[in-house]
């Protein structure tokens, strides 16, 4: 199982932690969250969108494109969940 996924993924070496996981795995704890708890947890995923998009914008050796679009579109729905919120 563990050959497969690595070959899936092509990864040639030992897994190495990034920041980048760590922040997938907020996203997906926001996500779980919201979805049971509701729109007031969103102020959680919109902290960790902005945190991830400065760290983009200043992190020059680890600036991506997709990782900035993936920010900016969390933060975009993020704060839409928190307009929702508040408008109901």
């Amino acid at each position: 199982m563990k050959t497969k996924i690595k070959n899936f993924f092509n990864i040639k070496g030992q897994f190495k932690f990034e920041w980048n996981d760590f922040r997938c795995l907020l996203t997906v704890i926001n996500v779980f969250l919201i979805m049971t708890i509701g729109f007031e947890v969103a102020w959680f995923g919109l902290a960790i969108s902005l945190l991830g998009f400065v760290k983009d914008m200043t992190m020059t050796n680890d600036r991506r494109i997709n990782s900035t679009i993936m920010h900016l579109s969390t933060i975009i729905l993020n704060a839409y969940f928190v307009y929702l919120n508040y408008a109901s």
